[in-house]
């Protein structure tokens, strides 16, 4: 496995195919905002879950971000990860953003994941500039008091440095391939 992509680090380009049919290249996404977030989810992480609705307000409320949403597990070992039922759990959770798939795990691997949900967020030029997990109460949104990946996302919209660069993901664990 590499190394975690850090701020500071340019972020490793990909291609992917997602839910709705299309391939979306990394670059692409890059050159239509100053915020693109790359964040590793899967459908059955009770994590993600409980965060799927408040990252689908964060891309109604934040439209300038790019929400790039990655499932790398093993759907042999977790067949609830497959691409067909990621098409399915896109369709049922309503999501405003691009699922994409990573069979191959090779996204996973160079961006360092570790966990369902962990975000990296990029600046136009493809540098990350944050890393970490979405805010600090995944069980009660009502008790959030700190939300560092909303500010991360909108500092960089303002043209502002980010203030908090790196915070601490928890999730469940990625599920690589047995080798």
């Amino acid at each position: 496995m590499n190394p975690k992509l850090k701020p500071g680090d340019k972020a490793p380009d990909f291609t992917l195919p997602a839910v709705a049919g299309s391939q979306v290249h990394l670059r692409d996404e890059l050159a239509k905002s100053p915020a693109t977030v790359v964040l590793f989810i899967c459908n059955h992480c009770p994590y993600v879950k409980a965060y799927i609705p408040r990252l689908i307000a964060l891309q109604k409320e934040v439209p300038k971000a790019r929400l790039l949403a990655i499932c790398s597990n093993d759907a042999a070992t977790y067949p609830d990860d497959s691409f067909d039922n990621m098409k399915k759990q896109a369709a049922a959770w309503g999501l405003n953003f691009a699922y994409l798939r990573d069979e191959d795990q090779a996204v996973a691997d160079a961006y360092g994941a570790e966990r369902t949900p962990e975000v990296f967020v990029l600046d136009g030029k493809g540098e990350c500039r944050y890393e970490g997990g979405i805010d600090d109460n995944y069980q009660n949104p009502d008790r959030v008091t700190r939300r560092p990946l909303r500010d991360a996302v909108e500092a960089l919209i303002a043209g502002r440095p980010v203030a908090e660069p790196t915070t601490h993901a928890i999730g469940c664990t990625i599920k690589w391939k047995k080798a």
